[in-house]
């Protein structure tokens, strides 16, 4: 047995969050089913992260072992006609046994897509909002964020994790033809944070919460604090970075 990392994207819009669940179309049980096909074999499919239904991936990997000796490049075409169209295989390449796609990474970025206009080729692919947001301000108020390293309020309600600790190292808006486009980069992200933070971010942008207000709601460790959490069709994992790609 070898262990392989795969190189993918996809669009989330068909699918239940990239994680195996019962009964449920994701990313992950798509990608196990056909390669267990092509392979002949079990597959278990690792992934870099867990998005949640409706977010897009154009920079995923995964990790998964299998029996050595098979032409990647081969299973790379064949997967790529066998899986759906919204799902794209880029590569596939041998790592060391103990790699890991998920506990290796050691920065992820994410980008929010949103508009105030109606974009009918982009569908499912940004979050239309009604007004238009002081992208100045909403910067200035990005900065802010960079500042701290714990984002509770930030944080869905009731989740596993051990530590609310995140390293944000990027946090800017940028206007992007059509678009505003938020891009965020840090070590780890907590469920929905990305999602609740650029919706708070907005509130700024329309002059609904001051820089002081984003503080305070920083400070009080209170997910009720912020504000809403922004549609998932917006969201999109951008890159993730390992120390040996």
């Amino acid at each position: 047995m070898a262990r392989y990392f795969i190189h993918l994207a996809y669009n989330g819009t068909a699918y239940c969050g990239w994680q195996t669940q019962p009964d449920l179309p994701t990313v992950q049980l798509t990608l196990e089913q056909t390669l267990s096909t092509l392979l002949r074999q079990p597959i278990a499919v690792v992934g870099c992260g867990r998005t949640d239904t409706g977010v897009h991936a154009s920079d995923f990997y995964a990790h998964f072992d299998a029996d050595a000796g098979f032409d990647r490049e081969t299973v790379v075409f064949k997967l790529n006609n066998m899986l759906p169209p919204d799902i794209a295989i880029f590569d596939i390449f041998p790592v060391a046994d103990n790699a890991h796609a998920r506990f290796d990474a050691t920065a992820r970025t994410y980008q929010y897509h949103v508009s105030d206009r109606r974009l009918p080729f982009r569908q499912g692919q940004y979050t239309r909002i009604w007004f238009r947001p002081d992208i100045d301000l909403m910067n200035r108020a990005a900065q802010v964020l960079m500042e701290y390293d714990d984002f509770t309020s930030f944080a869905k309600l009731h989740t596993q994790v051990k530590t609310n600790i995140c390293h944000l190292s990027h946090a800017r808006w940028e206007e992007v033809g059509e678009e505003w486009v938020f891009t965020i980069r840090s070590n780890r992200f907590l469920r929905n944070m990305v999602r609740s933070v650029t919706g708070t971010l907005l509130d700024v942008g329309r002059g609904k919460l001051t820089i002081d207000g984003l503080r305070r709601i920083v400070e009080r460790r209170d997910r009720c604090a912020a504000g809403v959490s922004m549609p998932a069709c917006g969201l999109f994992l951008t890159k993730v970075e390992y120390p040996y790609l």
